[in-house]
């Protein structure tokens, strides 16, 4: 929880700035702008995490200002619907999350124009894909790879390349072109109709927002390092901008593969407008205005900071769990010393691993595993759980850090032995479960049951709240339903690369 004195960003002055940027940029073009939307434009807990005061969903806010103004275009890439790509933070697969996407951008009173399938060949989960959003009344446009790409760029700009893609019409001057992740197509998305515009006879433009890395903050800085740790599955580099500095003399930062790409991507934009283009570096293409809204550099460098032992974390488990290589996680854990991070750095880290030892002490494990859990509160104040037969060391920690919360005694008891019991026996001898004690997810359950009788579960059940952007580690890769728990709860969760159970299959 982000408490005034630890806040760092002033969304209020962001927001101004930036729709301003972005107006001003639709300005420079006749009729219409096509401005590529980096990032997550909503629940963009990372951009929260490393900008403490950031609201995760700042960039709708900006998109219901412009509301009159825009349309919007959602793309995902076939690839990822194939392989099942999934979004870290919510736990669901890429295609799953453009359905959430739909569905949350109607909340905020928008509508999303079309999805576009890019870099569509036929594959099977991408069909059945496209006939489930029909099937709910939403256009959906296939692309296709494009003919030509990268190097024969007269073939790309041609009714061979980018033509051969359907033209998506659009009514608004501005032209939201995102995607659940990187890679999702967007900018082929929006070069593709940048093309069918200009045949038309409609002058289009395209623009860049991303949040990061920030163009006028320097490379080294704590904040554009942290967007390396983040993005380091893709091995995203954060440089100066070789082609700013030359047309400005001004020194700007950018990613590598936006460098590389802008000798290419300024040659088709040409071939596409028959003219000169505006843009003389790639960041000149950037609408950001993020360092705007830094009030405090420190609290920011310490955020950043923090986020890198996070992303370490999340990187050593993924190898663990056999999703990313080897080079992978050397590289985070070179980013890690660049800035002279230890994973102990982590306040909850070393807490949670002595409540392990603990648990190893008093022989009340599970299984012959002993798990320890740490988190961290908005006041500082640091709780343990460790496991036992009973619970989980994350069920434990719940129960302990709410107890603190209420200002409950430690060694109350909140949860009814009899509905406890009840529950083992589902699991046990009706669902013939191996893991009889209860993880997050089903704690959560039976606390919520326990308040309707008890007052004191009631006020452990109210104060679950304040675990919301709290820090917390455990010792051990979380279950599916210790995991699932922790998400509903909205924690900054790290846990240490290693198994709680020596079954190859856990599933509760």
């Amino acid at each position: 929880m982000t408490g005034a004195a630890h806040i760092g960003f002033d969304n209020e002055k962001y927001l101004r700035e930036q729709t301003a940027s972005i107006l001003e940029r639709v300005n420079r073009f006749n009729d219409k702008l096509y401005p590529e939307f980096g990032g997550k434009i909503l629940y963009d807990f990372h951009a929260a995490r490393v900008l403490p005061g950031f609201d995760p969903n700042v960039k709708m806010r900006l998109l219901q200002i412009l509301k009159d103004k825009i349309d919007v275009i959602l793309c995902i890439h076939a690839g990822a619907i194939e392989r099942k790509k999934v979004r870290a933070d919510f736990g669901i697969t890429y295609d799953v999350d453009a359905l959430k996407t739909i569905d949350d951008f109607r909340d905020w009173g928008i509508e999303i124009k079309a999805v576009v399938i890019t870099r569509y060949e036929n594959q099977s989960p991408a069909k059945a894909f496209k006939n489930k959003l029909e099937m709910r009344g939403i256009k959906v446009y296939l692309h296709y790879p494009t003919k030509g790409y990268p190097t024969d760029v007269d073939l790309i700009v041609s009714d061979k390349g980018y033509g051969e893609n359907e033209y998506i019409k659009t009514t608004n001057p501005i032209v939201i072109v995102t995607g659940p992740g990187p890679g999702s197509g967007k900018l082929a998305t929006c070069l593709c109709n940048l093309y069918h515009e200009h045949k038309h006879g409609v002058k289009a433009g395209y623009a860049k927002f991303e949040t990061f890395p920030i163009w006028d903050l320097p490379v080294d800085h704590m904040v554009n390092i942290a967007y390396e740790a983040a993005t380091v599955d893709l091995d995203d580099k954060v440089l100066i901008d070789e082609h700013h500095l030359k047309s400005y003399n001004l020194e700007t930062v950018n990613y590598n593969r936006d460098i590389e790409a802008f000798h290419l991507l300024k040659r088709i934009i040409e071939k596409i407008t028959g003219g000169e283009s505006m843009y003389l570096s790639p960041t000149d293409m950037g609408v950001n205005r993020a360092s705007a809204g830094i009030v405090n550099d420190r609290i920011i460098t310490e955020a950043s900071y923090q986020e890198i032992i996070r992303r370490y974390f999340r990187c050593a488990v993924e190898y663990a769990l056999g999703l990313v290589d080897k080079e992978t996680l050397n590289r985070i854990i070179a980013i890690m010393g660049k800035v002279g991070a230890k994973a102990e750095d982590r306040k909850v880290v070393l807490p949670a691993r002595n409540a392990a030892k603990d648990a190893e002490k008093s022989g009340k494990g599970h299984d012959g595993f002993f798990c320890g859990a740490a988190i961290e509160l908005y006041d500082g104040t640091i709780i343990t759980g460790k496991n036992s037969p009973l619970l989980h060391a994350s069920s434990s920690l719940i129960l302990n850090a709410a107890k603190h919360l209420a200002g409950l005694p430690d060694k109350m008891y909140l949860l009814p032995e009899a509905i406890i019991d009840s529950v083992k026996h589902l699991k046990k001898d009706i669902l013939n479960g191996k893991m009889v004690s209860l993880d997050v997810d089903e704690t959560l359950i039976v606390l919520g049951i326990s308040a309707l009788s008890n007052p004191a579960a009631k006020m452990a059940l109210e104060n679950l709240k304040l675990l919301r952007d709290c820090e917390v580690h455990l010792t051990h890769i979380p279950t599916p339903g210790d995991e699932a728990g922790w998400r509903k709860l909205r924690v900054n969760l790290t846990c240490d690369p290693e198994y709680s159970s020596k079954s190859l299959f856990i599933s509760g």
